[in-house]
């Protein structure tokens, strides 16, 4: 029998002016050699178990730990986080804020280096690490420049060289594109399965996890804890993953969880519902007005005279500005009012730098760009924001990047939205609320969850009634709910006469909201089209729904939902 890598014994965690816990009365024990998956709505408290149980709660923290939890036969309340580096690796939501070196491979040696291991050990694990996570072609670039996924990449490495017997992970595709999140996943995969590790991770994007689950652990809203196989988990929680969801449909028993098991079971549910698939019976509708138009839109970074984009974040094509290279190749981009269209590719592919390109802050080496004015603009004609005063484009063209929190530099949230507030106080307030409901006026933006933090960055720019709205990963630290939520907040903005650009590597997001799909590889546009045309088609940027269901072109379970209740 497996000993126990992890246990709690009944835990409850609170924190200083909190109304209740944010864990209660949590019993858990995750054997060793196991892969165990945290779930539960966006702010039920996941964060807050894997850093209790890594010590960091209460010691980093703060707040009041009831009971006791034990890391490999270590009670924390004895040991400080520094004291369990050779038991437990951490990995956060933000890698970056972990990183204590400039390069890839100085990154991964640190950790080494604090325990005292030798050199030929060192350069050993670091050659191994390299391989393990396709990190080879990076082990020279300094930190500064990687994209978020390969930074997501390094983090997990710099801990894994250290060969720590428990991994606790907080999101760790959310930035990765789907290939590699697969990579990873399998690594720690490997990880379980030949040496042992203990791998306990928080995920919101269940669909990429969960058939590597060996236990499920999912913390409610009420901060209860429940733990067990993941078939028996899922079939109850709140929060599932569409496979999951689709065979609650489906009615089968057992659910399956990966997209294998579910197509040998979809060929009675396809032949039930082709008959209700609706056809596109009607003319084509006439084109609605352009709002954004983009031509030949180059972005080259190079040694002299580049520049850091203002709260763009890290990324790959901030690197090239260190090398020199070509992010955006003669870009082509029409948007129309009523258009939500997905920006979709690998990580470094050169969407971001598009972004910021079409925001008018971001470098663009050549092309134009041309923005229809919002509802609030004096000016009826189109303009190039870069032209513009930040304050006249703000009004034309909004951009809520990849890290949210660069937006928010008040103490408060209501002063938040007392700044971003236009000629009607309370806009931005009524737009959060709608957004993120309960979310206290006194509270610090660095204090919210990943979401609140989106919901209020979103807010901000709302507040200024862009006529066109983009997006950079927008949906980290999100639920399904609330993702299905952001949703139809971009499509009523949509319908209210504007554009929205995000970029994506959340498939089933861009299953769920978009009516185009533009795919992007090495700078250059390789693919646009409809959502349907697009996604279908692709090995990669498939949802789950649409791999169970192919050929049948139904992309969400909401889809397929409707496709049974029209079905005779």
């Amino acid at each position: 029998m497996n000993r126990t890598a992890l246990r709690m014994e009944h835990v409850t965690v609170t924190y200083p002016g909190a109304p209740r816990p944010v864990l209660r009365d949590v019993c858990l024990d995750v054997p060793e050699g196991e892969l165990c998956l945290v779930i539960g709505p966006t702010g039920a408290g996941k964060s807050t178990l894997l850093r209790t149980a890594c010590s960091l709660v209460p010691h980093f923290t703060g707040g009041t730990l009831a009971g006791r939890v034990l890391l490999d036969g270590r009670d924390t309340r004895d040991h400080l986080p520094r004291d369990l580096a050779d038991v437990v690796g951490v990995v956060g939501q933000d890698p970056a804020a972990g990183f204590v070196t400039d390069v890839v491979e100085e990154e991964l040696a640190y950790a080494m280096e604090q325990l005292g291991l030798a050199p030929a050990v060192m350069r050993k694990r670091v050659e191994e690490v390299l391989d393990l996570l396709g990190l080879a072609a990076l082990r020279d670039r300094p930190l500064s420049g990687l994209s978020g996924g390969e930074q997501q990449r390094v983090a997990i490495g710099a801990v894994i060289t250290a060969q720590p017997r428990v991994l606790v992970l907080d999101e760790p595709t959310s930035a990765l594109d789907p290939a590699a999140a697969e990579d990873v996943l399998a690594a720690l995969t490997r990880l379980v399965h030949d040496l042992g590790m203990t791998v306990v991770l928080a995920e919101h994007r269940l669909e990429r996890v969960v058939q590597y689950a060996d236990r499920v652990v999912a913390v409610a809203a009420d901060g209860s804890v429940t733990d067990g196989r993941p078939q028996d988990v899922l079939a109850t929680a709140a929060v599932v993953p569409p496979i999951v969801d689709l065979g609650l449909l489906a009615g089968w028993d057992p659910l399956p969880l990966s997209v294998r098991d579910a197509r040998r079971r979809a060929p009675a549910l396809r032949a039930r519902l082709a008959p209700g698939i609706a056809r596109d019976v009607g003319g084509p509708t006439p084109p609605m007005p352009e709002v954004l138009t983009a031509r030949d839109v180059h972005v080259q970074h190079g040694r002299l005279g580049s520049r850091r984009r203002p709260g763009a974040g890290p990324t790959a094509e901030t690197a090239l500005a260190a090398t020199g290279g070509h992010a955006v190749r003669g870009v082509d981009l029409t948007l129309r009012a009523g258009d939500v269209v997905a920006l979709m590719g690998r990580n470094g592919s050169g969407k971001t730098s598009l972004l910021w390109a079409l925001q008018g802050s971001g470098r663009r080496s050549r092309g134009s760009v041309q923005v229809a004015p919002g509802p609030s603009d004096v000016s009826p004609e189109h303009a190039d924001p870069a032209r513009l005063s930040p304050r006249d484009a703000r009004r034309r063209v909004a951009l809520v990047p990849n890290t949210p929190q660069d937006l928010l530099f008040r103490e408060s949230v209501a002063a938040e939205c007392a700044e971003a507030d236009g000629p009607a106080p309370g806009t931005t307030r009524a737009l959060l609320d709608d957004l993120a409901p309960g979310i206290p006026d006194r509270a610090h933006p660095r204090d919210l969850s990943e979401g609140q933090r989106l919901a209020l960055a979103l807010a901000v720019q709302l507040a200024a009634t862009p006529r066109v709205l983009l997006l950079d990963e927008p949906t980290r630290g999100l639920d399904y709910a609330a993702k299905r939520h952001l949703a139809r907040v971009l499509v009523r903005h949509a319908a209210d006469g504007g554009a929205v650009l995000l970029s994506s590597h959340d498939v089933e997001f861009v299953a769920e909201c978009a009516s185009r799909v533009v795919v992007m590889a090495d700078g250059d546009v390789v693919a646009d089209g409809t959502a349907a045309e697009v996604l279908v088609s692709s090995p990669v940027f498939a949802p789950q729904v649409a791999k169970i269901l192919h050929p049948l072109p139904l992309l969400t379970v909401a889809a397929a939902r409707r496709a049974m209740e029209r079905a005779p």
